[in-house]
C-alpha cells in the first residue's frame, strides 16, 4: 500500500494541476467574451448617436437651405434683388447635408445585414409622411411635389421602417440638388419581374458626387454619397438602387423591388 501513495499523489497532483489549468483557461475566455460584448455594445451605441447626430444635422441643413433659397416678399425687397448673404447661406446649407450623408453612409458601410420586420405597407401614408418631414423642415423653401395617384394606393410586402430609410436620403438629394419651386415627380413603373418608385426631378443632375468610388454601370449612372443607406435598405428587400442624370436637365432615382412584394388588390 505505502509503495502506491507516491502514484497517487503524483495522479492527484496533476489531475489538480489540469483542473487550475483549464478553470484559468476559462475564467480567460469568459474575460475576452465580456469584452468583445462590451466593445460591440460601445459600437452600437456610438453608431446610435452618429446617426441621430446626421438626422440632426440634416433637419439644420433642409432649414438654412430653405430660408437660403426662398424668395423674398415682394414688400421686403425690390425685384431683381437677392437676401444679403443668400449664396454663402445656401453653400453653408448644401454643405451640411453633405456632411449628414456622409455619417450616413459611413455608418451604412460598418453595418450587418439587414434584419428586415416585413408586413403589407400602403406607400400613400408613407410617402406623405416623408415628404410632409421634407417639407416642414425647408419651409419657408418649397418644392413642387407631384405624387401618381396610382402610386399612392400601392401596396408593398415590405419592411415600413426601411422603406422610409430608403426614401428619405434619396428625397433629400433631390432638395439638395433643386431650387425653390422645381417640380419633383414620383410614379411607379411596373416591369415583369420587378415594381419601381421613380423619382424625377429638374435639378442640376450633378452626377460626381455620387459616382465617386462607387460606380455601378457606365455614363451617368452610379451610386454615393447619400445613398448607400437607401441602397443597402434596397438590396436588403431583395431590390436595388439606380441613378440617372443628365447634367443642367435633372435626375431620376429608381427604387427598385421584386415584383413578387407587389400586394395586388383581390
Amino acid at each position: 500500500m505505502e509503495s502506491l501513495l507516491p502514484p497517487l499523489l503524483l495522479g492527484g497532483g496533476l489531475l489538480t494541476a489540469c483542473a487550475l489549468v483549464s478553470a484559468s483557461f476559462l475564467l480567460e475566455r469568459r474575460q475576452v467574451e465580456a469584452r468583445a460584448r462590451q466593445a460591440e455594445q460601445e459600437l452600437e451605441a456610438r453608431g446610435r448617436y452618429l446617426g441621430l447626430l446626421a438626422q440632426e444635422m440634416q433637419g439644420h441643413g433642409l432649414a438654412l437651405l430653405g430660408h437660403a433659397t426662398a424668395p423674398e416678399p415682394p414688400a421686403a425687397s425690390k425685384p431683381g434683388t437677392s437676401k444679403p448673404g443668400t449664396p454663402a447661406l445656401e453653400g453653408r446649407a448644401r454643405a451640411l447635408l453633405g456632411l449628414a450623408a456622409d455619417v450616413s453612409d459611413l455608418l451604412a458601410t460598418q453595418a450587418g445585414p439587414r434584419v428586415l420586420q416585413e408586413e403589407a405597407t400602403l406607400l400613400g401614408p408613407l410617402l406623405d409622411e416623408v415628404i410632409g418631414q421634407i417639407a416642414q423642415a425647408l419651409t419657408p423653401g418649397r418644392r413642387a411635389w407631384r405624387v401618381a395617384p396610382e402610386l399612392r394606393t400601392v401596396t408593398l410586402a415590405a419592411d415600413r421602417r426601411a422603406l422610409l430609410g430608403a426614401l428619405r436620403p434619396v428625397m433629400t438629394r433631390v432638395i439638395r440638388n433643386t431650387k425653390d419651386g422645381d417640380s419633383v415627380e414620383l410614379r411607379l413603373v411596373r416591369a415583369d419581374t420587378s415594381v419601381a418608385i421613380v423619382v424625377e426631378d429638374e435639378g442640376t443632375g450633378q452626377t460626381a458626387e455620387d459616382l465617386n468610388g462607387l460606380s455601378v454601370g457606365q455614363g451617368t449612372r452610379g451610386l454615393g454619397l447619400g445613398l448607400v443607406v437607401a441602397r443597402d435598405l434596397l438590396r436588403a428587400h431583395g431590390g436595388d438602387l439606380t441613378l440617372e442624370a443628365v447634367p443642367g436637365i435633372g435626375a431620376r432615382a429608381w427604387l427598385t423591388l421584386p415584383r413578387e412584394r407587389l400586394v395586388e388588390a383581390a
